[in-house]
């Protein structure tokens, strides 16, 4: 094996492939890349047996050449060593060659390495996925999606298949849920796909959809496309295939969670209303579960908290309108930044069902997004 590259795109190359590289495998060769040169350019994989990602840098796009290759081959170089490597070469240009030893040696401007490399026979084969059934979501939309669902897994290995969102995708519609039994958090978009694509109970790990999220290219204007197997799910954008396994076992049914009626309704900004919760839970952080305390009055809510050994704190913020019973009810105040982070309209409607009741947080004028948050027994 040996080529050229442009030392830049093999650097991206290299950074996204080692996103799926783990140091604490059972595997010794999968802490290794494996480099693979074609025909038509180059091919980086990275793998952990969980997560598999495939980055491809072709010959030449828009007119700019990026690789020239000598004689296709492949190899797996120590991933850590050959990342670190390359990020600190001297020249715009880089050489790798490969010997039938395995031997790899690597040049760019005055510098040479030669590492060990191991064989890439031995690399274990990416799943071999069937592309029919394919769905098309836009990459901005994409990463939406996980930034407002993602942050409500449990991190909990108690009940795996809560450590995962869940996806069902039925006529053009994709809902995504995802909850650790404190809070819940729900959006649903419109995606392309086949008429009669049925999915259901796609439980996908949170930590694969947040590096997939970091990888994604949120300038591109491209669309993703996604292929569902039995026990994969494949993410393919421009030039790079994200590969997942999914979760093993059924999700419960969350919608049983959602309250249908509500006792006390709140219109208010979600920015006001978020940094007052966080200058609340100044007080609250010392105390065991990060809680503070909520109250409707005439035209505004009072939030409070307090701590034997700090003080305590009032604030009230101005609503835009209260509707229905007044109210007192105690919440987790990280879980309620959390959620409210997420959102990106100007005001949400609070919809509360009595003080012991999980609540529903959503943003006014977007039906798409819901977060349930359950409420703490201090009062």
């Amino acid at each position: 094996m040996k080529f050229s590259i442009s030392k830049d795109k093999l650097v991206e190359g290299v950074n996204h492939v080692m996103k799926a590289v783990s140091s604490r495998t059972t595997i010794p060769i999968l802490t290794g890349i494996k480099i693979n040169a074609g025909l038509d350019g180059i091919t980086l994989t990275g793998s952990d047996s969980d997560v598999s990602i495939k980055a491809y840098i072709p010959l030449e796009e828009d007119d700019e050449e990026y690789v020239s290759i000598e004689k296709p081959g492949s190899i797996v170089l120590q991933a850590r060593v050959f990342s670190d490597i390359v990020k600190k070469l001297p020249s715009d240009t880089v050489n790798i060659e490969a010997d039938s030893r395995l031997i790899t040696r690597i040049t760019s401007g005055s510098s040479e390495f030669n590492l060990n490399g191991l064989d890439p026979e031995e690399y274990p084969r990416l799943p071999q996925i069937e592309e029919e059934n394919i769905i098309t979501i836009k990459t901005d939309l994409l990463k939406h999606l996980i930034r407002q669902t993602v942050f409500a897994v449990s991190t909990s290995e108690t009940r795996p298949v809560l450590t995962g969102v869940n996806w069902n995708i039925q006529n053009g519609k994709l809902d995504c849920v995802a909850t650790d039994s404190h809070r819940l958090a729900s959006r649903s978009v419109a995606v392309e796909s086949a008429e009669n694509a049925t999915y259901r109970n796609i439980v996908i790990p949170g930590k694969s959809l947040n590096e997939l999220s970091k990888i994604l290219d949120d300038n591109s204007g491209e669309a993703v496309s996604i292929v569902i197997t039995e026990s994969q799910i494949l993410f393919k954008a421009k030039n790079l295939q994200f590969f997942s396994r999914l979760l093993d076992g059924n999700y419960p049914d969350t919608d049983r969670l959602i309250p249908n009626e509500s006792k006390t309704d709140i219109v208010i900004s979600t920015k006001g209303f978020l940094q007052a919760i966080d200058r609340a839970s100044l007080l609250a952080k010392e105390e065991r579960n990060n809680v503070v305390k909520f109250r409707t009055l005439s035209g505004e809510v009072e939030i409070s908290s307090q701590s034997p050994e700090l003080g305590r704190v009032f604030e009230n913020v101005q609503a835009e309108e209260i509707k229905g019973e007044e109210l007192k009810i105690s919440f987790s105040a990280k879980y309620m930044m959390d959620a409210l982070s997420k959102v990106d309209s100007q005001d949400i409607r609070i919809s509360f069902t009595g003080a012991m009741r999980p609540f529903l947080i959503r943003p006014v004028g977007d039906d798409g997004i819901l977060m349930l948050i359950l409420p703490v027994r201090t009062y």
